[in-house]
């Protein structure tokens, strides 16, 4: 049988390694239950083992005994005691945990657009106003050669207010305006060509929300008038432009169309993306996507605002952020832009 006195010995040893290899607190409880847990203890194991020793051996070794399970109590508490004081108090933050990468916030997909048109234009020479969204008839309608039977001027497209809306023309008929053109008037009324301009805002219809219309959509109207203006520069400028915007890649075409405050008008269509101008469902298999509406200002506005359309001539052009949007990133409904939907929100670059 070996030396009960070697054995007493030899635990403490065992419990003062284990307790050497202890990092933090649940450790050291394990330790704790280990040695004194008083079923299944090494140390109660130890004492009952005694229980066989020769009868003038006991005194000794239960002193023994009794010795090393004091000093395990002490060690114990001596590190349980250090172990609790170490601890962070109540609702501190523990410096030693990895940190938390915070959730950055995103720009508009709309309002990254608006930047990058707005960015565009200002580095061909273009000025950018703004200005109402509470518009009046004259500068939203009349002055840019809209009479009062045109069907733009429908109740079902044009959202009025019942109190007129008094201006230098006198008192006018009070409306959400429908584009961004009155600006281009106001802004002809207070300064002589030449004129360089783009006027985006927020611009409202008498629309169905659905897949392709929204009541409330962004604009972009642009504005060019001096002497020798022609239909070339209009064409150098939105082909630039739609390069820029879309990529050095794409094909640009003009199609004839018809708008009240230009003549002659055209639509720009670019080369779909989506299948190279080849033709697939995003293009309905015609190879092209309409970006925007433009032609050469009509006389009658000219004279609206005083300018004299014997000398100046100039061109518009007007398109829809979110129609250009859909395009651009290959979305196919336009309420996502609406719906604050995070999942859709932060694909698109800060």
């Amino acid at each position: 049988m070996p030396d009960p006195a070697s054995q007493i010995e030899d635990l403490r040893a065992q419990f003062e390694r284990d307790l050497a290899a202890a990092t933090g607190e649940a450790a050291v409880r394990g330790v704790r239950d280990r040695y004194l847990s008083r079923k299944g203890g090494l140390l109660s194991a130890l004492l009952k083992a005694l229980g066989t020793a020769p009868a003038d051996e006991r005194p000794r070794l239960g002193r023994l005994a009794n010795e090393l399970k004091e000093d395990i109590e002490t060690q114990l508490g001596a590190r349980l005691s250090a172990v609790e004081q170490s601890r962070p108090p109540s609702g501190a933050v523990d410096v030693t945990l990895p940190g938390r990468i915070p959730t950055l916030g995103h720009r508009h997909p709309l309002t990254l657009l608006r930047e990058r048109i707005e960015a565009i234009f200002t580095r061909f020479g273009f000025l950018v106003i703004e200005g109402p969204e509470l518009e009046d008839d004259y500068h939203n309608f009349e002055a840019l050669n809209m009479p009062a039977d045109h069907p733009a001027r429908d109740m079902q497209d044009t959202l009025y207010l019942e109190t007129p809306m008094r201006s230098a023309v006198g008192s006018q008929a009070t409306l959400l305006r429908t584009h961004t053109s009155g600006m281009q008037i106001r802004y002809m009324e207070q300064h002589p060509p030449p004129v360089r301009l783009i006027a985006p805002g927020r611009v409202y219809r008498r629309d169905s929300f659905d897949l392709t219309h929204t009541p409330m959509f962004t604009q972009v109207e642009g504005l060019v008038v001096g002497e020798d203006v022609t239909l070339a520069d209009l064409k150098g400028t939105l082909d630039a432009f739609a390069r820029e915007l879309f990529g050095a890649d794409r094909r640009v075409r003009f199609r004839p169309s018809f708008f009240p405050y230009t003549e002659p008008s055209a639509e720009l269509d670019i080369s779909c993306g989506a299948c190279a101008g080849t033709g697939c469902a995003t293009c309905k298999r015609t190879g092209w996507l309409e970006i925007l509406g433009s032609g050469m200002v009509h006389p009658a506005v000219f004279e609206a605002v005083g300018y004299d359309p014997e000398r100046y001539t100039g061109f518009a052009f007007g398109m829809g952020i979110e129609r250009v949007a859909q395009l651009k990133w290959g979305v196919e409904d336009i309420r996502l832009f609406y719906e604050n939907d995070l999942r859709f929100l932060e694909q698109f670059p800060l």
